[in-house]
């Protein structure tokens, strides 16, 4: 989409700081996050809202949020990962990833 902040950092025309990338997902620290290490995970292709994503899509999508979350709650010590799909803010789906303490 032509106007899609997270498109535009998906094609390397806005900088991210990275911490995962493959073939259909990228994952970057949030540039206002709510605690250290919090991560936003897209899909490379836009889709504007979870329930529209291809089944396999939305499967590797979760996959790949468990995996990143087990990561997170590791580096960052955490007590569990805060997961959330809010998609209002930016029209490209993606998931919040919050390492968080009790």
């Amino acid at each position: 989409m032509e106007n899609c902040i997270f498109c535009k950092i998906v094609a390397g025309e806005i900088p991210a700081q990275k911490t995962f990338e493959d073939d259909e997902f990228i994952a970057f620290l949030d540039i206002h996050p709510n605690a250290p290490g919090h991560t936003l995970l897209i899909p490379k292709a836009h889709h504007q809202w979870f329930q529209d994503l291809p089944d396999d899509l939305s499967d590797n999508l979760f996959r790949r949020a468990k995996m990143l979350a087990q990561k997170l709650k590791s580096e960052y010590s955490a007590d569990y990962i805060h997961l959330s799909i809010v998609g209002k803010d930016v029209p490209h789906v993606h998931v919040h990833l919050i390492p968080s303490k009790m």
